[in-house]
């Protein structure tokens, strides 16, 4: 799945914890057809990984033939995977935009049980950053603002509702039942 220099492409995104479990993942490219194929490359990434001091800056490691670009913040580990012919600059920018992303979503609380609970956040922050595989946006601030507006609009028919907003007027549905 080599970019041939058209356009870069991205094989998958992690949001790993302290202990390389998974938080949050999206995989864009065949290389890893089973989940527990997926899992295994999660681990190896981890333990190849965990041991550096990515805090202050990202760190830029090649492993199996693939670019990682990661960053450790608190309990999360961030990770960009690409092809080895993709720039790492490129690379960069895309976990630095869901960095921040992230970081404005979590307002500067960025840990695990945080992230866990605005699960649904940050997995619009993923669909907002890249799509199939090409990036879309690596703007942090915009990222957040169009999650934000997703999540916003509550009001609107169910029909017309991503899932996850769906998923939350259920809740508050509920909640408010529960409540009376």
């Amino acid at each position: 799945m080599a970019s041939q220099g058209l356009c870069p492409l991205i094989k998958n995104i992690l949001l790993l914890d302290s202990e390389g479990k998974r938080v949050a993942v999206k995989y864009y490219s065949d290389d890893w057809p089973t989940n527990h194929s997926k899992l295994a490359f999660e681990k190896f990434v981890f333990s190849k990984t965990f041991k550096t001091n990515a805090r202050t800056e990202a760190e830029v490691t090649l492993l199996e033939n693939n670019i990682i670009i990661y960053k450790f913040v608190q309990d999360l580990h961030f990770f960009v995977t690409g092809g080895d012919d993709e720039n790492e600059l490129i690379l960069a920018s895309v976990l630095q935009g869901f960095f921040d992303a992230v970081t404005l979503l979590l307002r500067s609380n960025v840990d695990k049980r945080e992230a866990l609970e605005n699960l649904d956040l940050i997995l619009l922050c993923l669909d907002e950053i890249v799509d199939g595989g090409m990036i879309l946006e690596t703007n942090g601030p915009l990222i957040a603002e169009k999650v934000t507006s997703h999540s916003l609009d509550a009001d609107a028919p169910l029909s017309e509702q991503t899932l996850t907003q769906a998923w939350a007027t259920a809740r508050e549905h509920l909640t408010r039942t529960l409540l009376k």
